[in-house]
């Protein structure tokens, strides 16, 4: 007997490696696919952008070709999640980091001297090499255990105290933040992303959870008849919009590089802490491994943030001059409001030009006698009863 379990041991282990090795690349190919996809869909924007042609966006060829890259790699990103564990899916989207920065460094077209080079990009380059280790570290000594999802194990875990203690302290922790995000006007990066990793915990549960019934029905036994399963769906597009609607309030505040940083941090530290709280699957893990796993995330995060530090922020265009910007405008009215100077064919509408040359008009003196003022029609008094100054 105790050969027998020890080979079905040694079979399950297989099955594991097999299945995550599966899960793994699925997830790298399909974050790929989706970098690819949003450089070709930006390639498109900015190509009609730059020419005449009347034609809308959705209307190219590039960029729906993009759009059906982009709809493979998310339904290869999906489909990994039902063959490897979300403590190993959930950081490998920092894969999608890698290649954004390797495509926007091939398709760059300035040229630079060696030392601005290597000054420009020796950070982004750094960073790739730190986010590849980092990547080997949590593939190499991340969970090998995964369990089949079908209705009956989804529930049982859904139901367990670790998992239903897990949510509480989350729906707390989600309302208090979310009060000081809207009532007391608390627009800090920190708390809008930490509404958005709250959110994507239970995001990356229920994706895993509808992906494994998916799958498990093509392969063995139907799953769609649970009841949990549209629950599951039902939970997974509610979250995703939600999160949708913080992320675009916080790309109206904040830099688009500052935000990938961010996001990426504690949405992994949210989906492993998801993974090893509601499918326990560090529960056979050896602290080594562990320890391992958790320097690899480490390392991947440092990789990320050095990456992301040396894009170039963009600029924002100032419309017209404010008074904290260049002092001596004359102002009207008791408030103080600048006078906007006139537009005179100058970029920017608003923009002060150098005067100084320009010697100034004198103006025509006029006599006392000439400043009387004429009464209209519909006022009584005449110009000898104004007070004199």
């Amino acid at each position: 007997m105790d050969g027998v379990s020890i080979a079905q041991t040694e079979k399950d282990r297989g099955t594991s490696y097999t299945e995550n090795l599966i899960g793994t690349l699925l997830a790298i190919f399909g974050n790929l696919l989706i970098s690819i996809s949003v450089s070709i869909q930006k390639h498109s924007h900015v190509k009609l952008a730059g020419s005449k042609d009347p034609r809308q966006f959705y209307r190219t060829k590039s960029w729906w070709s993009g759009f059906v890259l982009m709809l493979v790699g998310e339904g290869m990103l999906f489909v990994s999640y039902a063959f490897a564990p979300l403590s190993l899916i959930a950081p490998l989207s920092a894969v999608s980091v890698i290649a954004s920065c390797i495509l926007g460094f091939l398709f760059l077209r300035e040229k630079w001297k060696p030392k601005e080079f290597l000054k420009r990009y020796i950070l982004s380059f750094l960073g790739c090499v730190l986010t590849i280790g980092g990547t080997y570290l949590f593939v190499t000594f991340g969970p090998n255990t995964h369990e089949k999802l079908n209705g009956e194990n989804i529930v049982k875990h859904l139901i367990g105290w670790p998992f239903l203690l897990y949510l509480l302290l989350e729906i707390i922790t989600f309302c208090l933040i979310l009060y000081f995000y809207k009532q007391r006007n608390a627009n800090y990066l920190v708390l809008i992303l930490l509404l958005v990793a709250l959110l994507g915990s239970v995001t990356v549960i229920a994706v895993k959870a509808v992906s494994g019934m998916v799958v498990l029905s093509i392969q063995e036994s139907l799953q769609l008849t649970y009841p949990i399963f549209y629950v599951m769906i039902v939970c997974m597009v509610a979250t995703i919009v939600f999160q949708a609607s913080f992320l675009s309030q916080a790309s109206h505040l904040y830099d688009s590089s500052l935000i990938a940083c961010v996001n990426y941090i504690f949405s992994t530290v949210f989906a492993v802490a998801a993974g090893a709280i509601f499918y326990l699957e560090f529960n056979h893990e050896d602290i080594l491994h562990i320890c391992m796993f958790l320097l690899g995330c480490a390392v991947c995060f440092l990789g990320v943030f050095l990456i992301t530090k040396n894009k170039k922020k963009a600029k924002a265009f100032e419309p017209y001059v404010t008074m904290d910007m260049v002092k001596g405008i004359p102002t009207i009215h008791e408030k103080g409001w600048a006078v906007q100077p006139d537009y005179n064919g100058s970029f920017s509408y608003g923009a002060l030009e150098n005067n100084d040359v320009v010697a100034p008009a004198n103006l025509p003196t006029m006599k006392q006698e000439n400043l009387a003022v004429t009464p209209g029609p519909g006022h009584p008094y005449h110009t000898t009863e104004l007070k004199k100054d």
